[in-house]
């Protein structure tokens, strides 16, 4: 993902390089100013000295500012770019596979996780690179100013790897186990955000509290452990460092003494140790933020490796133009892949002429909901062939098949935005007079009116300014706007009023016309009118007709109407 910005990362190698050489250069000029400066008592030689080492901090200061500044913004472009292409793969990802998971897991690996990435890509890699050069060569310094020394220091380097090795493969493991504490409490935050009125209605605050703190605690101690590995891998680096130039130095002050070494050598190669100790424990520090990034960067390879089971064809078929609404479903049969046991349709046969209206109508189960799945083609049939206006599904690009495809659902999804951008999700280049009849057809254009902004009103998370009733007036106004050749249509007025439901009714009646139609409904007063009646049960057609016929013939039907209408 650095790869198109390639230039900026060279600058900013250029500039870790510069950085690193100039931070060198120091010590060499530390080693001028005590040789040539104090212990030649020359002041005209220590000026230039001085003079010099402050240009060389010049050069380190500027070095840094574009190594840091080119780095960051490579930190910020890259986690922008992931985010993206993150969330461009989830909207590819089939509904199957969120069924799998939880919303709140996904959310914190899109902003948590790649806020880990972000702070390796943007700081931690570039000081882990920096000190990594820096203790390269400051070991070249050290060998050249001191080789004696220089062999005793490096004698010890095995004792500092060790803990490296070893506390930061408890860190890594440690960083995703408590990354998966913080989605474990993402989830539960949003779920008992969106359910908030259950939770109040049911009295249930003071379980959800308790659970909730026990989540805490448990990503607590999780994060403790995880920062005491950290943390013992650092003491434990700066305690073998810095007591190694402990020992160094009063083997090199002997040295000193003898004549065997300068004053100025001395101090070079204690600046240069120190330099090498001082990257050292900033690599075993940083070590653990990379150790980090590395479990988050897990956690996101995992959704971008997930591979949609629908896509489209390598050459798809172009579906006709103009469209029809011809639907058919040939032999179909059909497992959710999360119960492979039972079957939700079994050699399902059904033919919709284009116009027709159709109603599923069905016990609980019966798969009506699965023919709506399988239509947009959010599944695949294990056998048998969907066909829309001829074009086999699976053939087809399904984004150009679902966009002949309107939905009005039970449960109304409305977006926290406004009245007019809801009615426009499903035609994004309507104007707003063209919204402003789509909500009249729809009976919602009253209402609308008199919210505080009108079409401009925002309806906060989930639709929650509106009633029931009101969200669905809006979900039919989308579909109404979206004027596509096929309408699915699951229970679309179970959330009416009396009087909602009759306006809605004469609106959906209008709606319909020249469209397909598929209408899913329990309240079997919604659908006397339609042209046909499927009744399903167990995944079968069991009967086929007109209301009156249907009652008639004393079937599974008559019996559901029995129950509904005699009350």
């Amino acid at each position: 993902m650095l790869t198109p910005y390639r230039r900026r990362v060279l600058w900013a190698a250029v500039a870790l390089i510069v950085a690193a050489g100039a931070m060198l250069a120091v010590g060499q000029a530390l080693r001028a100013v005590i040789d040539q400066g104090f212990s030649a008592g020359d002041p005209a030689w220590l000026d230039r000295t001085l003079a010099a080492m402050f240009g060389v901090i010049v050069v380190l200061a500027a070095a840094t500012y574009v190594r840091f500044y080119n780095v960051s913004w490579l930190g910020e472009r890259v986690t922008a770019d992931l985010r993206r292409r993150v969330f461009d793969h989830l909207l590819a990802l089939p509904p199957s596979w969120f069924e799998a998971g939880r919303t709140g897991e996904v959310i914190s690996r899109l902003t948590s996780d790649t806020a880990q990435i972000e702070s390796a890509v943007g700081s931690s890699l570039s000081i882990a690179l920096r000190n990594t050069l820096l203790l390269i060569g400051g070991l070249v310094m050290m060998f050249t100013t001191s080789f004696k020394l220089s062999v005793l220091t490096v004698a010890g380097v095995p004792l500092v790897i060790a803990p490296i090795v070893f506390y930061g493969r408890k860190v890594r493991r440690l960083a995703r186990e408590s990354q998966d504490r913080i989605s474990d409490l993402g989830n539960r935050i949003d779920e008992t955000i969106h359910e908030i009125r259950i939770v109040q209605a049911y009295g249930h605050e003071d379980v959800d509290r308790s659970r909730f703190a026990e989540l805490v605690e448990h990503s607590f101690d999780t994060a403790r452990r995880r920062v005491g590995a950290r943390a013992r891998l650092v003491a434990t680096v700066l305690l073998l460092v810095f007591g190694a130039i402990a020992f160094i130095l009063w083997i090199g002050g002997h040295d000193v003494l003898a004549g065997g070494l300068s004053a100025g050598e001395l101090s070079a190669f204690v600046f240069y140790a120190a330099l090498v100790a001082g990257s050292v424990g900033a690599l075993s520090e940083v070590w653990g933020d990379l150790q980090r990034a590395a479990g988050a960067t897990e956690r996101l390879m995992e959704i971008l490796a997930a591979r949609p089971a629908i896509t489209a064809p390598a050459e798809p078929l172009a579906p006709p133009e103009p469209a029809r609404g011809e639907v058919r479903f040939d032999a179909v049969t059909f497992h959710y892949p999360s119960r492979p046991d039972a079957a939700a349709l079994t050699d399902f046969d059904l033919l919709i002429a284009p116009g027709e209206t159709v109603a599923l109508v069905g016990p609980s189960g019966a798969g009506k909901s699965t023919v709506f799945q399988l239509l947009l083609r959010f599944y695949d049939p294990d056998r048998g062939v969907v066909r829309l206006d001829g074009v086999p599904l699976a053939a087809a690009d399904p984004q150009g098949l679902r966009r002949r495809i309107a939905v009005v659902p039970q449960e109304p999804v409305i977006f926290a935005a406004s009245v007019a951008e809801n009615v426009r999700y499903a035609n994004p280049a309507a104007s707003l007079d063209e919204v402003r009849a789509a909500c009249e057809a729809a009976w919602a254009d009253e209402f609308v009116r008199q919210l505080p902004q009108g079409y401009e009103t925002d309806l906060g998370e989930r639709g929650v300014k509106l009633s029931g009733g009101q969200r669905q007036r809006i979900a039919i106004a989308r579909a109404i706007l979206a004027n596509r050749p096929v309408l699915l249509l699951d229970e679309a007025t179970s959330a009416l009023d009396a009087e909602s439901e009759r306006m809605v009714q004469a609106a959906l009646t209008k709606l319909m016309e020249h469209r397909t139609t598929l209408v899913i409904a329990h309240r079997l007063a919604t659908v006397q009118r339609a042209d046909r009646i499927v009744v399903m049960d167990g995944g079968r057609i069991v009967e086929t007709g007109t209301h009156a016929a249907l009652v008639r013939s004393g079937g599974l039907y008559a019996h559901l109407a029995r129950l509904q209408f005699s009350a």
